[in-house]
């Protein structure tokens, strides 16, 4: 089964990368006709190959040079691989956070099983220049990889259910919320947006949970 998701995936990737480098599409003639996806050795590189899809789709995702957003090659995998369109993906970091000005890190820690992925403590000296924390940090990240909007917050959602009463502990101790900054291709002013669903509402709701976004724009408008 291995070597057949391993077999599958080559084929995925091999498609899409046919499809940047011979540019079929409209979607990707225009947008590489304003960016470049980043290249080694004159292969365009992907960061990640999404298969989770209950349809069969598969997502090819690009990094693009000097841009936090993705080109994203959307594939059929039945009853052949395929591409199906091309689109501009953007990053997404979906994360919890809690944060204190009176506990420590250690004192934060000890209200949940969890771990965090970034973290500090007050007083704590920061990496950059002579200052110094005043307040605590207690942060993670479930996955950072290019991914949807959705699918991260779903992700982190059913992690925080592990521990739901530490979870609520965080959020009434030391201001825990969920976090989410997201950089958009700015490529005709029309950005999109974020779809969060009933059950996504509903977990957040039984963690008394709230969301923060921070929205970017960036990269070339395309061209007329």
């Amino acid at each position: 089964m291995a070597s057949n998701t391993s077999m599958t995936n080559t084929l995925i990737i091999e498609k899409a990368i046919d499809e940047i480098l011979n540019k079929k599409f409209g979607g990707t003639q225009q947008f590489l006709q304003i960016h470049q996806v980043v290249h080694i050795d004159d292969k365009p590189t992907v960061s990640r190959v999404d298969t989770e899809r209950q349809d069969g789709t598969a997502i090819v995702y690009f990094p693009v040079v000097n841009q936090k957003f993705y080109l994203a090659v959307y594939l059929d995998t039945n009853p052949e691989i395929s591409v199906r369109f091309v689109d501009t993906e953007p990053y997404h970091a979906v994360y919890f956070r809690a944060t204190s000005e009176q506990l420590t890190l250690d004192e934060i820690s000890v209200l949940t099983k969890l771990r965090p992925t970034a973290s500090w403590s007050k007083g704590d000296k920061k990496k950059f220049g002579d200052s110094f924390y005043k307040w605590s940090n207690f942060a993670f990240e479930p996955n950072p990889e290019a991914d949807e909007f959705e699918d991260k917050l779903k992700k982190l959602l059913d992690l925080l259910e592990q521990d739901k009463e530490g979870v609520k502990q965080l959020v009434d101790k030391a201001y825990g919320r969920i976090q989410v900054a997201s950089c958009f291709h700015n490529g005709n002013t029309m950005l999109g947006g974020h779809h969060i669903n009933k059950e996504m509402i509903n977990q957040m709701a039984e963690l008394n949970l709230e969301i923060d976004f921070d929205l970017y724009a960036e990269g070339n408008m395309f061209v007329d």
